[in-house]
């Protein structure tokens, strides 16, 4: 069972008709007359093709009909209040609205056959088991959208070799049978040394989007971050978690500080734990995979889409518009004056810049991240500058946290970053391949496999403390 999720918005003025027609709806399917409904409400869309971030491809294919199930799981949910009083018409008549009208995609039909389909969660042994199934009950755009990386994807596939040159050296002869996986990550008690990776439009996956891995990581006992960008509010996220449960914010600084400071007192008084500031995305990577399918919208949409040099932009562009690409150092110490929670810099990606963040900055902790292999492609994997680090550094790695995030497959990948000094190992591809691409049922999957790995791995290799 879920919740839909619906975007409330102010009633329409007094001026406006009772109710829309869908005929007239239909007749406005032009980049001059753009008239779009969304949960049973019409608006003039017309304005928001020359700013709307995705560019207006995406919102002409749906003109004139019902644009509900392309809207809701990329914005916000105050997205619609934002509008001007004047471009809601008002509710459609829904007697006018024909029955093939909501007949369902050869898509949707696709997807509904392969969840069907799907095996029990304890089918899927491993995490590459879970990714495969996932492509099958995502759609076109979801699945871009999550696998998506930057230019040859030399990054990504990087990100997990790196794991590849380092092997273990076992002792032997250890007491080893009774090992915990138990740890504290950023202060808050964890069953595993991973935690659930902050990232945007959960609800592309599954209706319920971020509230889903809240309730599982609740569950399981690990940490949740809540990206900037979630599909679900901050409201949303906290109504479900458990008592003590530990939430963590994902934040990107807005172009207007203002706006940003309003953000981080309000998820402050919400109750979230830490900050996490990122500094690995200044502007949104050339991820190919998602601008396909972003350009894939030009084939089925009206012929009056006009010139648009933004219709491939793809859907990370679609949600980045507001955010600012000049963050500087000189932020830090503006952030830490309006919060008193810690705050953690996610992107670091050289031995430099961990230095700068510890002894110059007084950071609680860092990241190493290159946001996935989704920006610059030939970014170091974060387990080589964790390496670098021990070799240059082994003092920050004593003194602070320290966390790497990418190419994560298997609970010996964590094992490794933390015998080299990491502090914990931020499952981003591999624990969110569960919730976004297929479900809340499958991140007790996910935990398993990785206590599992990090649990066994741990006792061959000889760990004899927990």
């Amino acid at each position: 069972m879920h919740a839909e999720r619906t975007n409330k918005v102010p009633k329409p003025s007094k001026a406006a008709p009772d109710y829309i027609s869908y005929e007239e709806v239909q007749k406005h399917n032009t980049r001059e007359s753009c008239w779009v409904i969304i949960d049973g409400q019409v608006y003039d869309a017309t304005s928001v093709l020359q700013w709307h971030p995705g560019g207006p491809a995406v919102i002409l294919k749906n003109a004139g009909k019902d644009a509900t199930k392309a809207f809701v799981p990329i914005h916000p949910p105050n997205t619609l209040q934002q509008l001007p009083m004047e471009a809601h018409i008002g509710p459609v008549d829904p007697t006018t609205i024909p029955e093939d009208a909501n007949q369902p995609t050869e898509e949707e039909i696709r997807i509904a056959e392969a969840r069907r389909n799907l095996p029990p969660p304890s089918a899927a042994i491993n995490l590459h088991d879970i990714e495969v199934l996932a492509e099958k009950v995502l759609t076109g755009t979801a699945w871009a959208y999550y696998r998506s990386t930057a230019d040859d994807e030399a990054t990504y596939f990087e990100n997990s070799n790196a794991f590849k040159r380092f092997w273990f050296r076992p002792r032997v002869m250890n007491k080893v049978s009774q090992i915990s996986t138990a740890t504290t990550l950023f202060g808050l008690p964890s069953s595993l040394p991973i935690f659930i990776s902050p990232a945007a439009l959960y609800r592309l996956g599954h209706p319920d989007g971020e509230m889903n891995a809240v309730r599982a990581a609740g569950q399981e006992g690990v940490i949740q971050g809540i990206s900037n960008n979630a599909s679900c509010s901050t409201e949303e996220c906290m109504s479900v978690k458990l008592p003590g449960q530990g939430l963590v914010f994902q934040l990107y600084l807005n172009k207007d500080r203002k706006a940003s400071e309003t953000l981080v007192k309000k998820i402050e008084a919400q109750g979230f734990k830490a900050i996490m500031l990122t500094v690995d995305a200044a502007v949104p990577g050339k991820r190919e995979l998602d601008q396909k399918a972003k350009g894939e919208d030009l084939k089925d949409g009206p012929s009056t889409f006009g010139k648009s040099g933004s219709s491939g932009m793809g859907v990370a562009h679609a949600i980045s518009g507001y955010q600012d690409p000049d963050i500087l150092w000189d932020d830090l110490p503006w952030l830490r004056r309006i919060t008193k929670l810690p705050i953690i810099i996610k992107g670091i990606q050289c031995v430099e810049d961990a230095e700068k963040a510890f002894d110059e900055y007084g950071v609680k902790a860092i990241i190493l991240s290159n946001h996935g292999g989704r920006e610059l492609d030939y970014s170091p994997a974060p387990m080589t500058v964790l390496y670098e680090l021990y070799q240059q550094r082994p003092d920050l790695l004593r003194k602070h946290e320290v966390y790497i995030d990418g190419g994560v497959r298997r609970g010996t990948d964590v094992l490794k970053a933390l015998c080299l000094g990491a502090r914990g190992r931020r499952a981003r591809a591999a624990v969110l391949v569960c919730e976004w691409r297929v479900g809340r049922g499958w991140l007790p999957a996910c935990h398993t496999d990785y206590a599992r790995g990090n649990r066994d791995g741990d006792e061959v290799a000889g760990c004899d403390k927990p």
